[in-house]
């Protein structure tokens, strides 16, 4: 795909543009009618993603001869986008499936691991999870403490990650571990590991204030032995192979926050005309009109850049800069234009029973995972400082 094509002709590909249609009428069936009791319980919807998997959209960009829907970034982008819409945290959930632990394997996997694991995830089978984070490295995974050494065949890892999407629920996880000193870039292997492997278990669960139907759980290791064929790519490439998943996944993020703000900015307008004060609706007062008019406008720059670096990225282009500065101003105004939905629906918009609450709760994490709006300000400084 020609990203000059994309770019001047505002265009969403045909293909595109009706796995948008199919997602937007799978979220309104089945996820709108239940999503907040899925929320209020903190319950992951194993149903739900089931279906997901069996509408090719857990393994979006896998190809086809591993069981993969084969299809391009524009096109995860979009279905990301009528997720999110309806619910911020099976939109996260799918996002992370796909980018993280799907994305890690088909990008660095060996053959025979890529035959082994992408199908059983692209069709929902399995669930994946993803393991950088710990509690005193989040930014800084630099210095991870989660250690694995070489015995034999075997790799014996202990340590813990946290803030792990799916380390519950999770059939597998992708975990990234240092083989060598600390600080050291080439110091970190990835190992793939299966649930049921003797030392690997789940820690806690985390009560969050949003995406809460997302499981957000820990993952401990207590010498927790991994046969060497597990491991991905050549030892001391596992931090330099999270960078390159994290520039991917910082699209799916972007994506996730367009979600979220097309939700809120569509309640918005819908709630602004047919609610009345002084006998008029309030999208009469221009109070409210320019609030609308600047969240549709942030909106439009923000889904921009979104669709600019996934057409970047499917032309094989080097994302780096753009998917910063999408996940960056994506993520921000997903932020803002929740704020100002609540601001609009004034007492109703700090309520259950309509819909912005949600909305507002969702949206905060985007500008926090897979990399907080600091260190992708951080990024993209570098970039065009160079």
């Amino acid at each position: 795909m020609n990203t000059d094509t994309v770019t001047l002709n505002f265009q969403l590909p045909e293909t595109a543009q009706q796995i948008g249609e199919m997602v937007r009428k799978f979220a309104e069936e089945r996820i709108r009618p239940v999503f907040m009791e899925y929320d209020e319980k903190q319950e992951f919807p194993t149903e739900i993603f089931k279906e997901l998997g069996q509408l090719g959209l857990l393994g979006v960009l896998v190809p086809e001869k591993y069981k993969g829907a084969g299809l391009t970034y524009i096109d995860y982008v979009t279905a990301i986008i009528e997720l999110g819409k309806v619910c911020g945290a099976i939109g996260l959930s799918m996002a992370a499936h796909n980018s993280l632990c799907t994305g890690h394997i088909l990008q660095f996997g060996s053959e025979e691991q890529k035959e082994k694991y992408l199908p059983l995830l692209a069709t929902g089978e399995w669930i994946g999870a993803w393991g950088l984070t710990e509690p005193n490295t989040g930014s800084d995974a630099g210095n991870m403490k989660t250690t694995a050494k070489k015995d034999g065949d075997y790799w014996i890892l202990n340590g813990s990650k946290n803030f792990i999407t799916h380390g519950k629920v999770g059939n597998v996880a992708v975990v990234i571990a240092r083989t060598g000193e600390a600080g050291d870039k080439h110091g970190m292997t990835a190992f793939i590991i299966e649930k049921g492997t003797p030392g690997f278990s789940n820690g806690k669960k985390e009560n969050k204030l949003g995406m809460r139907a997302s499981d957000t759980s820990e993952l401990v290791f207590t010498d927790c032995r991994v046969h060497d064929s597990q491991r991905i790519g050549e030892v001391g490439e596992g931090f330099i192979q999270a960078l390159k998943v994290l520039d991917g996944g910082r699209i799916s993020i972007a994506a996730l926050s367009l979600g979220i703000a097309k939700g809120a900015l569509e309640a918005s307008i819908k709630y602004a005309k047919e609610r009345e004060q002084f006998n008029q609706p309030i999208a009469n007062f221009q109070a409210i009109s320019f609030k609308l008019a600047d969240m549709a406008t942030e909106y439009q720059a923000a889904e921009l850049l979104t669709y600019r670096a996934a057409a970047m990225k499917d032309n094989g282009q080097n994302v780096n800069l753009e998917s910063a500065m999408a996940k960056y101003y994506a993520s921000e105004v997903c932020v803002k234009i929740a704020t100002e939905a609540v601001q609009i629906f004034g007492g109703y918009g700090y309520l259950k029973d309509f819909p912005v609450e949600k909305y507002y709760r969702d949206a905060k994490l985007c500008t926090i995972g897979e990399g907080t709006s600091e260190i992708q300000k951080l990024v993209i400084a570098r970039q065009i400082l160079k």
